[in-house]
This record gives C-alpha cells, structure tokens and sequence, in this order.
C-alpha cells in the first residue's frame, strides 16, 4: 500500500514559465486582449498547474468513495443510513446523477468502497473497505488514527490508479449518509468556524433536525477537541473514511501534476484537509462550482478559490465538478485551436 510519505515529496507548486508561455499565446489568438475572461485565466492556471503551455484535460477521471457515519444514528439526515448502500448499487448500475454526468464528459469512472456499513459485492464497485462506517463522534471518534491514514492511502492509490489509466484531470465524489455532518465537524475543528454559520439542511431536514445536527457538531467537537494543527487528528476524531479518501485522492493527484476540479461543500472539506496535509497542494486545485451549503462558501474562501459556475446545486457525488468540466475543457481548446493573428493573417492594433 502506497505511503504518503512515498509521493508527498512530490508535490511541489505550480509553473510560472508555463503560465507566462500560455498567456503570451493566449494574448496573440484572434480575439481583444482579455475578451474571453475567465476562460483565459484557466487556461493559464492549467498551464502553471500541469507545466505544459499547451495543457490537456481530456479525458477527466471521476472517483466516488463511499462510506458510512456512526453519526446517522442522531437524526442529522432526512434520510436512513440504508441509502448508502442502495445508492452505491444505483451508481454500480449507471442510473445516479455522477453517472449521467461522467458519461457525458466521457469521464473514465470509479466507484470505491471504503466503508459502507451493510458490507456489498457490486459489479463495478472497487472495494477498499477499511472498517464498516465510522464510529459515531457524538459517543467516540468516529475513526482510530490508523484507519483515518489508511483512508488517505487508499485514496490516493485510487487517484494514481485512474491517473495511470490516462485520466488528464481528477474529480472526486461521494457518497454516504450524514457526510455533512462531519463535514462540518471538520471544518469547524481546522478553522473554529460556528457549527451556526457552516452547518447546512443536508439532504433536506427540517428546522428541528437542522438545530439538531448544529447541536451534535458542536458537541462532538467539544468532546474530542481535535487538534486544528494535526489533521489526521480531526479526520480520525470527527471525519469519515470517504472524505479521508478524498483528501488522499487530491494529494495523489497533485504528485503528478493533475489538476483536482472540487466539487460541492464536502469534497472541498477533503480539499481543505489535503492542504492542511500538504499545504502546496493548494496549487493544483480548481473549484468547480459554489453549492448550496452554507459551509461551502466559507470553505471556499478559507481556501481562496472562486468557483466557475453556481447552479444552486446541493446533491455532491461530484455531479458540480462535472458540470464545471466543459469550462476546462473549452479553456484548453481556445489554446489548442484558436488561430493567432499572423497564423490567420488578421491584422492587430
């Protein structure tokens, strides 16, 4: 099993001949100076993140990890933990969101089980089960500090995995029954944020279970009190094992230079717990799109990424990253085949 001290080394930061030789192209296509936005600026940023002036992100990887929470058992979710396992068996068959969405980007697509209480052999899905859900934080950690870095391992051997198999860009995904609540719980624990300001309605609660989940994040934190310094600590004391693979998977990622497109409130947690592992990993990150999750923006801004899109959207399984992906894909594409005004004979200013 792959170690992180084996390919941390590895990350280091972001190119800026690469980013100076992208614009430079860039500011010669066929166009005004500057008239094509944002686009122009992640073409640049892919450029500085991959190190080639030209960059490629077809085709992007998809990876959802799944897993349970102990934590369900408090009403913090509309829904009951048997979900996890039947939404697994969904994705396994091609019918959930991240599906339709992965094949419509022609995603190479993975799903792995790192934790799925009701233990499960679908065809297509990887299993990396590392304990049966986590323990739920309100009673004990959710996670021995064994298992929260078994989690970052297996995640990144997915992401090297996937990256091997020619995947240019990464999105990470999941699924799992009450996985904002530890969300939340980690990103109050790395930033002391109010569980009042970050905490969110999940898959839908209602005011009561919303108060409710506030109240079981902030007394978990209370209970543990997990070192902000050390995240494995508050990955292993109020975390699940899908983010931890997430977390894993970005780091993976960002050890051979492909770009990490976050998606929704949770996998920018993992985000957030990946650069608090490695704080240069910051550099190979794109936020897709902002949810609806109070704690995502916030997330975001502790991160200092602007995301490319914000379509109201609240479901995870990496569905916003892969909405988002097209807007790379266009980023590279102006790179690639827009004419220059020599190449095309068109006169400048």
């Amino acid at each position: 099993m792959t170690k992180l001290q084996d390919f941390l080394p590895a990350i280091g930061s972001r190119n800026p001949e690469a980013a100076a030789q992208a614009r430079l192209h860039i500011d010669q296509l066929t166009k005004p100076l500057g008239s094509l936005g944002r686009l122009e600026e992640v073409a640049v940023e892919l450029a500085a993140i991959t190190g080639e002036s030209f960059p490629v992100v077809t085709p992007p990887g998809v990876i959802v990890f799944a897993a349970d929470h102990g934590v369900a058992v408090e009403g913090v979710s509309a829904y009951p933990q048997e979900v996890t396992v039947q939404m697994v068996a969904n994705m396994a068959n091609g019918g959930a969101g991240i599906n339709v969405f992965a094949r419509q980007i022609d995603a190479l697509e993975r799903i792995v089980d790192v934790g799925v209480a009701n233990e499960m052999a679908a065809p297509g899905v990887i299993g990396r089960r590392i304990k049966a859900g986590t323990a739920n934080m309100l009673r004990e950690p959710a996670m021995s500090r064994e298992e929260a870095a078994r989690t970052l391992q297996v995640g990144s051997e997915a992401a090297l995995e996937i990256i091997e198999a020619g995947a240019k860009v990464l999105i990470v995904g999941e699924v799992g029954i009450a996985n904002t609540t530890a969300s939340s719980a980690i990103l109050a624990a790395l930033t002391g944020a109010d569980p009042d300001e970050i905490v969110g309605r999940g898959t839908g609660l209602d005011d009561a279970g919303w108060a409710r989940k506030k109240q079981v994040v902030r007394e978990a934190i209370a209970l543990h009190r997990p070192d902000a310094a050390e995240p494995i600590d508050v990955l292993a004391k109020v975390g699940g094992l899908e983010i931890g693979a997430m977390a894993g998977a970005i780091l993976g990622a960002a050890s051979k230079r492909i770009p990490v497109l976050l998606d929704g409130f949770i996998a920018t947690v993992a985000a957030l717990l990946a650069v608090r592992l490695c704080p240069s990993s910051a550099d190979f990150l794109i936020a897709g799109h902002r949810s609806q999750e109070p704690g995502h923006a916030y997330v975001l801004n502790v991160l200092g990424k602007e995301p490319l899109l914000d379509l109201q959207l609240r479901l995870g399984e990496g569905t916003g990253a892969a909405l988002a992906y097209p807007v790379l894909e266009a980023a590279c594409r102006m790179v690639h085949e827009m004419a220059t005004f020599a190449s095309a004979g068109v006169s400048g200013k």
